[in-house]
């Protein structure tokens, strides 16, 4: 028997939303941790929750990358928050 699929909206519950982005988060994380292994690719995720607190996982040699890159990230990163807050 298939799963019923679920409508993607905004989850009004406050606790159920924390629950469901805590799972989600994890699940998020560990299918990063194995495009990182099974791809041999260079992997670096970043969440920011509702009440703004970061959430990052990465593959081992990915902070070294980033050291490398991190004005051109930080650049973009600002750039994504602004237009956020624009809304």
């Amino acid at each position: 028997m298939a799963r019923e699929k679920i409508k993607i909206r905004k989850i009004d519950n406050i606790t159920a939303r924390q629950v469901t982005f805590s799972k989600r988060r994890r699940g998020l994380f560990k299918k990063a941790e194995e495009l990182s292994v099974l791809c041999d690719a260079e992997v670096g995720v970043i969440i920011f929750s509702a009440t703004g607190k970061l959430f990052e996982s990465s593959s081992s040699s990915f902070i070294t990358l980033w050291f490398h890159k991190s004005s051109h990230i930080t650049s973009f990163l600002e750039s994504k928050m602004k237009v956020k807050k624009a809304y």
